[in-house]
């Protein structure tokens, strides 16, 4: 949390959150914390991190879809159109081809709906 203090964001995405069960924290600076769970060996985890301003006004939901893709939907706000973002968390290429093709069709089947933003981190 400190670290995002020094950033000025909207939204910032967390990966390996590392959870076995999910949070949702609001703090004392109106910002809303959403973190999802990771798999049974520990690995995974996506979350956001909301400012206050789109806090209080426009979050519609954050759900985890997998260990590793999350959702956060924000509303319309006057001539700003509804917006979907998507936090993913993908594997390294060292990953089982298995592993990594679910993934992929997880992913795919997450972003059939538009518009949306897509936050992740390439290895």
């Amino acid at each position: 949390m400190m670290q995002a203090k020094k950033i000025k964001h909207d939204v910032i995405g967390i990966t390996e959150t590392r959870r076995h069960r999910p949070l949702y924290a609001v703090f004392e600076t109106g910002e809303e914390l959403f973190l999802g769970i990771c798999d049974s060996i520990g690995v995974g985890g996506v979350g956001v991190l909301v400012y206050t301003h789109l806090a209080m006004n426009i979050i519609d939901s954050y759900e985890s879809l997998t260990t590793r893709i999350g959702r956060l939907r924000l509303r319309r706000c006057g001539s700003t159109p509804a917006l979907t973002i998507f936090v993913v968390y993908a594997p390294a290429s060292s990953y089982d081809e298995e592993e990594l093709e679910a993934f992929y069709m997880d992913l795919e089947e997450a972003l059939q709906r538009r518009p949306y933003l897509l936050q992740g981190h390439r290895r």
